[in-house]
């Protein structure tokens, strides 16, 4: 049943939706409960001090590193556990390039397993160190992207990695599912006799970390449409599966996939679906006062509430036309950069991560927050425009993210200049975790890869993230604390 205009109208007036809760229109405001940046007098957020909000906040100013990768508050260390062109597959061949997407599992005798996106496009000749073709576990044979599963020994003193699936094409982020599985997910709209591939692109697949034999064959998950897939979620109570869609011109758009009547979660389920199983379906927003939401960029406080209906997809496999061009003006709300997602608090943390001229309104990342029962989205944090991205001391370009056993956020930038994790509070206050010092340009010109990946061990003490470029996968260790 969907959510009419003047049902939401009504419930506004009694929930103060479209009220901006804390915060002012340069950074504002909460997630997972609250989750805000304390605006400086340029309206951005500082990584200056200690954090946000007093001097007990976070873990202390961040130390540059002499050997030149990661800066880390006094008391953390590093430990590299992958890295492109050094270490190496069990296979032999090096580990591919472009980390992205990661999800971390519980494996045997007390290791972590991850599995690993590789972020790389087009044809394999364009990369160094694409995924390795391993017998059975291609998907296209001229694509260069794919996953690797990583192996963390119990006390981190061993390392081994091997392919889950090759021959995908540039897989951005993902999601975990309550199952236990990885959804890898392609950016990008290739089809068969594009930029080389042999087959079409633009797909979710299915990657077991703990049966190898599951992922022999892989299969597309076409039931959840063909476009720049970004990252997933699973409702686990009722069985959706949200997306993100990464694209421009015009913006992507936020996903719902409903499974049919009968079906039931599990591991392998998915490749079991009919190419149109279930309703894939795109928002249509909403607020307060009843008028149509075009953008989610034309929210500009936070704790604004936009109502959601939920409009068919024509065609899921695009066959002809992309589907974010399967819709007219006015039939459903767009948002620029979506990016990565997380389930919890029983909704959907949402990112977009910028927003420029191509959107009603310009900023530098806002997370949001579906919540499936009241079928609303709430704006939670809200980035200012950064005048000055080449300085530290301010964020943006929020991108992966994940929920913090330790409360809040921790946030992954991927946006200009200099780039950082950072956490945010559940009452509003951001702190610098992590700053990537390794320069992959020059003295006079610096350039700085984006982080991805950002998620803890299941256990909680080990934080990991990804460098890009080249392709470096961390554990952060130190001595994490509740940030109230």
């Amino acid at each position: 049943m969907s959510l009419s205009r003047r049902d939401f109208a009504r419930r506004s007036a009694y929930t103060g939706a479209g009220f901006a809760l804390v915060g002012s229109a340069g950074v504002l405001a909460t997630a997972p409960g609250a989750l805000a940046a304390e605006a400086t007098e340029e309206g951005v957020a500082s990584t200056e001090g200690h954090g946000h909000g007093g001097s007990s906040l976070g873990y202390g100013p961040l130390i540059a590193d002499p050997k030149g990768i990661l800066a880390l508050p006094k008391g953390f260390r590093y430990k590299i556990i992958t890295r492109t062109g050094e270490t190496k597959l069990e296979s032999g061949e090096s580990t591919p390039s472009n980390h992205d997407g990661t999800a971390t599992f519980e494996g045997s005798r007390g290791a972590t397993l991850l599995v690993n996106n590789h972020e790389l496009g087009g044809p394999r000749g364009n990369w160094p160190h694409p995924v390795p073709l391993t017998e059975g576990l291609v998907y296209d044979p001229a694509a260069s992207g794919g996953c690797t599963v990583v192996e963390v020994a119990k006390h981190g003193d061993h390392v081994t990695e091997w392919v889950g699936i090759a021959g995908t094409s540039t897989n951005c982020a993902g999601g975990r599912t309550p199952w236990g599985t990885w959804l890898t997910c392609e950016e990008t709209e290739d089809k068969a006799g594009t930029n080389g591939m042999t087959k079409d692109h633009g797909y979710v697949f299915e990657v077991d970390p703990h049966d190898r034999r599951a992922n022999r064959d892989p299969k597309p998950i076409k039931a959840l449409g063909r476009y720049a897939h970004e990252a997933v979620v699973v409702d686990p109570g009722r069985g959706h599966l949200y997306l993100t869609e990464d694209a421009s011109g015009p913006n992507g758009l936020l996903y719902r996939w409903v499974p049919p009547r009968g079906f039931e979660h599990g591991r392998g389920k998915l490749d079991t679906l009919e190419d149109d199983a279930g309703v894939l379906q795109a928002p249509k927003c909403y607020d307060s006062g009843g008028n149509f939401v075009d953008d989610l960029s034309r929210a500009t406080k936070t704790g604004t509430v936009y109502g959601v209906d939920w409009e068919p997809v024509p065609d899921r496999d695009a066959k002809s036309v992309s589907v974010r061009k399967q819709f007219k003006d006015g039939e459903i709300t767009r948002a620029r950069k979506l990016e990565g997602m997380w389930w919890a608090d029983g909704g959907a943390y949402i990112v977009s991560s910028f927003a420029r001229e191509e959107s009603p309104v310009q900023h530098d990342g806002q997370v949001w927050f579906y919540d499936p029962k009241r079928r609303t989205l709430t704006l939670k944090m809200l980035l200012g425009v950064n005048p000055d991205p080449s300085k530290d001391g301010a964020f943006d370009g929020p991108d992966n993210i994940t929920v913090s056993p330790y409360g809040g956020l921790v946030i992954a930038e991927d946006g200009e200049g200099v780039q950082h994790l950072f956490g945010a509070t559940e009452d509003g206050r951001t702190y610098p975790i992590a700053r990537n010092d390794l320069n992959i340009g020059s003295a006079e010109e610096p350039e700085f890869s984006e982080f991805t990946g950002v998620v803890f061990s299941p256990d909680g003490s080990t934080l990991y993230a990804n460098i890009q470029v080249p392709g470096i996968m961390l554990a952060i260790t130190g001595p994490w604390r509740r940030q109230r």
